[in-house]
């Protein structure tokens, strides 16, 4: 039907030829590393207006706002949390649940907040645009934004403003698709500790592949005819501090609580599937309905799965079952 088909985007061809690649770049090659996505699409607005500063932030509670990603005049900000105000830009976005234009209030927002980048200078334009995902029940969930801005007054247009929101929400749409796979892991028995309960061998194996990326790029430079006595003495330097520190994590992980994996597999293969069954939450009545026995049956289980654990309760029991499926 014609009143189905999607309205264009009003932007110049220019602006739609850069906004064309940048999504097939996306798709192809950021779904999963978020930093390189945030840094791609302020490249990617940068060739479409002046952006000095670029943050992105997620809100956390009732007035937290975390930032993964900053940027000012060619030098990376430090992630960093701050507690926002009652009339900064992020209340401003997240009362109006829209996009923030410096002309709306000539900055009044943008001032009253705490500054991106250069604590020593203005921003005298700036687009700060949210980013949603579905919920089950009632309006979508605010729970971020992007924010590009500059020091010259002006910087941004109509067009620009346009594909700026467009590249927001290809952020939106790849943020939102990682929400939809856990949400997938939730549907596994004990779905709930999946990707959400972060655990020792999670972060330990997260940060020996990042040192082991950092030790092999040294190493790469380090080959390199031209570089300078100097610079060579740095290069090794940071490969011997890498190849420390991966050895100390491997030693470290060795030293985490091994516990949970230890208590579970104690069990029977039939305790196993009512632990299992307990950390999703089931009564007693669901745990006998689900695996097909007596009421009786699930609590002789339930005894012996306790005195195993040497736990006093289920909620502990199910606590020590979530470590353990979580790893």
């Amino acid at each position: 039907m014609e009143s189905d088909k999607v309205a264009p985007l009003r932007v110049d061809a220019e602006t739609a030829i850069i906004l064309r690649e940048a999504y097939h770049k996306i798709e192809a090659l950021f779904r999963s590393d978020h930093y390189g996505l945030y840094d791609y699409v302020r490249v990617v607005a940068g060739k479409v207006a002046r952006v000095d500063a670029f943050f992105v932030g997620f809100l956390q509670g009732s007035n937290r706002v975390r930032y993964p990603y900053g940027y000012d005049v060619g030098h990376y900000v430090s992630p960093d949390t701050h507690n926002f105000g009652p009339n900064g830009q992020t209340a401003w976005v997240v009362k109006h649940r829209q996009t923030y234009r410096f002309a709306y209030d000539n900055g009044f927002a943008l001032h009253a907040g705490v500054p991106v980048g250069d604590l020593g200078r203005r921003s005298e334009d700036a687009v700060t645009v949210p980013i949603f995902r579905p919920a089950k029940d009632g309006p979508d969930q605010l729970f971020g934004m992007l924010s590009m801005q500059s020091y010259e007054p002006k910087a941004y247009d109509d067009n620009a403003v346009r594909a700026f929101e467009w590249l927001c929400a290809v952020v939106e749409r790849v943020l939102t698709r990682e929400g939809e796979d856990r949400e997938a892991l939730r549907r596994l028995p004990a779905g709930d500790v999946g990707p959400n309960l972060l655990t020792s061998d999670h972060v330990m194996e997260y940060l020996t592949h990042r040192v082991a990326s950092i030790r092999e790029m040294a190493t790469e430079a380090e080959k390199e005819p031209d570089v300078s006595a100097a610079v060579r003495t740095h290069l090794e330097r940071i490969i011997d501090a890498t190849e420390h520190i991966q050895s100390e994590l491997i030693e470290m992980l060795m030293e985490t609580d091994e516990g949970p994996e230890r208590r579970f597999t104690s069990l029977t293969k039939a305790q196993q599937a009512v632990a299992v069954l307990l950390a999703d939450g089931l009564d007693n009545d669901q745990l006998a309905a689900e695996l097909g026995v007596s009421l009786n049956t699930v609590k002789t289980h339930l005894s012996a799965i306790l005195r195993k654990y040497g736990l006093r309760n289920r909620a502990q029991v199910s606590d020590d079952v979530r470590k353990y499926l979580a790893r």
